[in-house]
């Protein structure tokens, strides 16, 4: 192979890598808008997650927390997007940008990972409000059918008939203190039936909060190491 020859190869293979240098710009540029454009609509998203604001609300912390790691993956990409190629083809307007970006992420590391005792604490007090309300309606509705239980106890024959003509019913071929022990049999299975309701219900929704519980606030511990790495990977930017 002649001196010429290896020159022209690599001249070629120089060619070759600009080529391919200016093709990966063009994409480059086109990722780093996409990530912006994600940044925007993250930020849509976080404003319609915290409006109405309702601090000291339990149950509004505690969604927002939800809403907020459910649509953390968008932010992420776009952080990814922004970062990519390091300080490759930046104006000087987008260094510092990038700049205030990536302090960004510490500080949203900062939040979620703030944000994941503050979800333990809404979920506890949750649970207790849950459980005092499902306590009361059962015990109103408990509370009703005894005191039905010992209307029926103090009845007349008179006023059992006119008890069940008021239902719509009659005594047919039943002697009153008949119709009386039915109708005290089915107060006491809808007595029991009230509380059985009471601790399913119960049941469900502690199971329900647990699972979100447990989501979200795993989400959030994720989320704010992810964006820990971001700050960590992205010294290059702030320096």
């Amino acid at each position: 192979m002649t001196q010429s020859n290896a020159d022209n190869k690599l001249t070629s293979l120089v060619q070759e890598l600009q080529g391919f240098a200016f093709t990966q710009q063009g994409s480059m540029t086109i990722l780093r808008v996409v990530g912006y454009g994600l940044l925007v609509l993250a930020v849509f998203d976080v404003v319609e997650i915290l409006t109405p604001p309702s601090f000291m609300n339990p149950v509004w912390e505690f969604q927002t927390l939800g809403g907020l790691v459910e649509h953390v993956p968008v932010p992420l990409i776009g952080m990814a997007l922004v970062f990519y190629g390091e300080m490759y083809a930046r104006n000087k307007r987008e260094i510092l940008i990038l700049k205030g970006l990536s302090w960004l992420t510490l500080v949203f590391a900062i939040i979620f990972i703030l944000l994941v005792p503050l979800g333990i604490i809404d979920s506890v007090r949750i649970n207790k409000q849950t459980t005092a309300q499902i306590g009361i309606i059962s015990e109103q509705q408990v509370s009703k059918a005894e005191q039905l239980e010992k209307n029926l106890n103090a009845a007349t024959p008179q006023q059992i008939e006119n008890f069940l003509k008021s239902r719509g019913q009659s005594l047919q071929d039943t002697s009153p203190e008949q119709a009386k022990s039915q109708l005290l049999t089915q107060v006491g299975k809808a007595e029991a039936e009230i509380k059985t309701k009471a601790e399913t219900t119960e049941s469900s929704q502690k199971l329900a909060l647990l699972k979100s519980s447990v989501k979200w606030n795993l989400g959030a511990l994720v989320s704010g190491t992810i964006f820990f790495m971001f700050w960590r990977l992205t010294s290059w930017a702030r320096s």
